[in-house]
């Protein structure tokens, strides 16, 4: 299965827009949200997904965040600020990751497979012992910035980054 990981959207309707056709293009039937979707008019558009999101520091509406998380229906579900998931037997923690620290942290201990934030707008990809540590990057950087999602392949655990700009 095809996982997309997105994070700080902040508004940017053709980031979106344009996440949501690479996500179709990959057969992604999931997508995680590491925060940061600000407006909540923004989750209407992942709702050809099932979408998991947790709460980032300029999310402020979560009354009514919650309202269209639950207008999607199904299994999507906003978790909060923390969110322990399970696909196709891999666990991924996410978290909005503000601090660096707490990301490091969970990493550290091994209980996850996967450890997905977003927060300082960069893509990351790196191990922590058996754990992968994944940022998918930003929407919001400048229009000579790459901006980029995540896509994990649960059955090969690997991890592509696409480009929205491209």
């Amino acid at each position: 299965m095809n996982i997309g990981i997105v994070a700080d959207t902040h508004d940017n309707v053709a980031a979106i827009e344009r996440a949501t056709e690479i996500f179709a293009e990959e057969g992604v039937e999931i997508v995680i949200h590491c925060g940061d979707f600000v407006a909540p008019l923004m989750v209407d558009y992942f709702e050809a997904f099932e979408l998991h999101g947790v709460l980032g520091n300029n999310d402020g509406d979560v009354a009514n965040l919650q309202a269209a998380f639950d207008a999607l229906g199904g299994e999507s579900e906003l978790h909060g600020r923390f969110a322990g998931l399970e696909f196709d037997g891999l666990s991924v923690a996410v978290l909005h990751g503000e601090s660096l620290e707490e990301v490091e942290a969970i990493a550290a201990g091994e209980t996850f497979d996967f450890v997905c934030y977003g927060h300082h707008h960069e893509r990351e990809l790196s191990e922590e012992g058996r754990t992968t540590v994944l940022n998918p990057g930003a929407h919001v950087l400048a229009a000579d910035e790459d901006r980029t999602v995540a896509i994990v392949d649960t059955r090969s655990e690997s991890v592509r980054f696409r480009s929205v700009d491209e």
